[in-house]
């Protein structure tokens, strides 16, 4: 099966899922919470770093519930950042007052 390339907007997604880990994650190590999470460090260092823009459902889900995330509170973070990004350059600049 070949795998589709990624649209701009999965990358971007991507990279706002991979920021929103990483500021959740805190002054916890990413090995602590990758073992946690049952991942590798490398799995979620890349996650966090954008590398992987679409990681599987499960991957997410077990590394929301280590930071104690809620899924929902995930989609609607990148999808805010999302309606940010497409925004006129003067409502940007409101959105990040």
């Amino acid at each position: 099966m070949v795998r589709l390339p990624l649209t701009a907007k999965e990358l971007e997604q991507g990279k706002t899922l991979g920021s929103i880990l990483r500021r959740a994650r805190g002054k916890r190590t990413i090995l602590d919470v990758a073992l946690e999470a049952g991942l590798s460090p490398e799995t979620l260092r890349k996650i966090e770093t954008g590398r992987v823009a679409t990681p599987a459902f499960s991957t997410i889900a077990a590394v929301a519930a280590v930071l104690n995330l809620s899924l929902d509170e995930i989609w609607s973070s990148i999808n805010l950042q999302a309606t940010i990004d497409a925004a006129p350059p003067h409502a940007k600049q409101l959105a990040h007052r």
